[in-house]
């Protein structure tokens, strides 16, 4: 049970729509810019709401708390460097342990600052799933469950080991930016890492915290920008303890399909055959144990898959029927299909054909998910099941949540922001068109830089967002020596994007979680 008292001064602040920021002429632009200016100014005039609970751990301790949510300013060199005016206003979460008799002071507890990805998500999946002290209960097979959608105590929070602040990176949550001019430059890799490396500077600064271990963790893109706030934090005065990486994405060439990139469909297919033996679409041993489907798809796509793609037309007609038929064998796809698709089953040809005689599509952030498909049995995209199991749930249970701790949940909270995602300039530095975003450069360095960070890295085998082997290669090809890499920890989980749903993993997460901290 928790107990809750809550005091707040002033109403949460209008914010801009992510899409706000269309003007007509030169005119309106400048009103705009002017309404963006004086939202902002009243975000970061708004004093910070605070409450104070408890959370009873699996241990049976009871952990006292007090909950701070309000508004940090960016004023960051790198994102307007004519002025030292707030370019924009962050919304921050924190949950801040009370020292209990005889414990040191809130300073010597490590802080861990955590974000999700999208990129244009909010902090809300990592805040109410795993890491905080209250959580929304999902079933254990990632379906979406019944209403009322309301948070109950999280015993496994990982309040117990750090004090924490949940980030909504700018136009996510109730985070806003100056002017349009300031959102270009923060819906883009480089802007948005300066920006929240700004934000964790600033809250360390106003909470007097400079003297904890400071930690992060991110989620899906949330690794692409912890990997590279990890070197930028450096060059900040700002040395982390420990990175937190749930779901990684911090090579996109190993996740985007696209022509001559033949890399994703290797990485993706043990993937693929986790989920194949998971629906019951293979034969035999593979069919029983889905570690040896995993293997032997690993096996395969590490060794003679690469060659053939590589091979291309060069490719003997023997040769190419072998190929279909140990792809057909290790998917449970028709022979004819991957013949079809020239030895290259995309994620999306999967999610619509792995199931199409069951009238189903198979998820992509979970894909033990399954939905139904349109009458027409059509190839489009339109939803998918296993993030639209999470959505709804997640937002009432965080908006319910949130207005109990006196914030005004009138103000619209953008938990996923599409407009957003669709306006991100994935260049870094001064690259221009096509590119594929890589952060895992930065985090090299960082590690070779700092010979006391460490990384935690958390994949779900039944995420077919960011699969865990695309995660083992990106691991794998971080510039650095064996020493140095020794100090990653790789942990996976029998589940999805978000393997924290299931009961059984968020228990072996939090297992994982305090070894890795005991062994450093």
């Amino acid at each position: 049970m928790s107990t809750s008292s809550t005091s707040n001064s002033s109403a949460t602040p209008q914010p801009a729509s992510p899409d706000s920021h269309r003007g007509g002429g030169a005119a309106n632009e400048s009103d705009d810019d002017r309404r963006c200016r004086e939202r902002l100014e009243r975000a970061l005039a708004t004093s910070a709401t605070r409450s104070s609970a408890a959370v009873t751990l699996a241990s049976g301790r009871s952990l006292d708390y007090e909950v701070v949510a309000g508004f940090v300013p960016v004023v960051c060199d790198a994102l307007d460097g004519k002025s030292r005016e707030p370019q924009a206003a962050v919304f921050t979460t924190a949950y801040l342990a009370k020292p209990a008799p005889g414990e040191a002071g809130a300073g010597k507890r490590p802080v861990c600052f955590a974000f999700n990805g999208g990129p244009g998500s909010a902090s809300i999946w990592l805040q109410l799933g795993a890491l905080g002290p209250k959580r929304m209960v999902i079933p254990e097979d990632g379906g979406m469950p019944r209403a009322p959608y309301t948070v109950v105590d999280n015993p496994l929070t990982w309040l117990e080991q750090f004090d924490l602040v949940f980030i909504d990176p700018p136009h996510t949550g109730w985070s806003i930016s100056a002017s349009d001019e300031a959102r270009k430059k923060l819906l883009s890799v480089d802007g948005d890492v300066d920006a929240l490396v700004e934000v964790v500077r600033i809250w360390l600064a106003r909470h007097k915290r400079f003297d904890s271990a400071v930690y992060l963790a991110g989620e899906s893109y949330g690794t692409t920008r912890a990997a590279a706030m990890a070197e930028k934090l450096l060059d900040a005065g700002i040395a982390l303890s420990g990175l937190l990486l749930v779901s990684c994405a911090m090579d996109l060439q190993s996740l985007v399909f696209a022509p001559a990139n033949d890399l994703p469909y290797a990485l993706f297919l043990p993937g693929f055959a986790a989920t194949a033996q998971y629906h019951g679409l293979l034969d035999g041993e593979a069919g029983r144990d889905p570690a040896v489907a995993r293997q032997a798809a690993e096996e395969f796509a590490g060794g003679d898959y690469l060659r053939l793609l590589h091979a291309g037309a060069r490719l003997t007609s023997d040769e190419r029927r072998r190929g279909e038929q140990r792809i057909a064998k290790l998917t449970g796809l028709p022979r004819a299909l991957v013949a079809e698709k020239n030895l290259r089953i995309s994620d999306a040809c999967f999610f619509f054909e792995a199931l199409r005689e069951r009238g189903q599509i198979v998820g992509r952030l979970d894909a033990r998910i399954t939905g139904p498909m349109a009458a027409s049995r059509s190839r489009e995209w339109e939803f998918d099941p296993g993030m639209d199991a999470l959505v709804a749930p997640y937002t009432m249970a965080a908006m319910a949540y949130y207005a109990s701790l006196g914030l005004d949940v009138e103000t619209r909270y953008v938990t996923m922001s599409m407009p957003a995602h669709e306006a991100w300039n994935w260049n870094r530095g001064k690259a221009q068109g096509n590119s594929y975003a890589c952060t895992t450069p930065d985090l090299a360095r960082a590690l070779r830089r700092h010979p006391h960070l460490r990384v935690l890295v958390a994949s779900g085998r039944y995420d077919l967002g960011t699969p865990y082997s695309a995660s083992d290669w990106s691991l794998a090809q971080l510039d650095a020596p064996p020493e140095v890499l020794a100090r990653i920890t790789h942990r996976y989980y029998d589940a999805g994007h978000m393997m924290y749903t299931r009961e059984a993993d968020l228990r072996q997460l939090k297992a994982d979680l305090v070894g890795w901290l005991a062994e450093g």
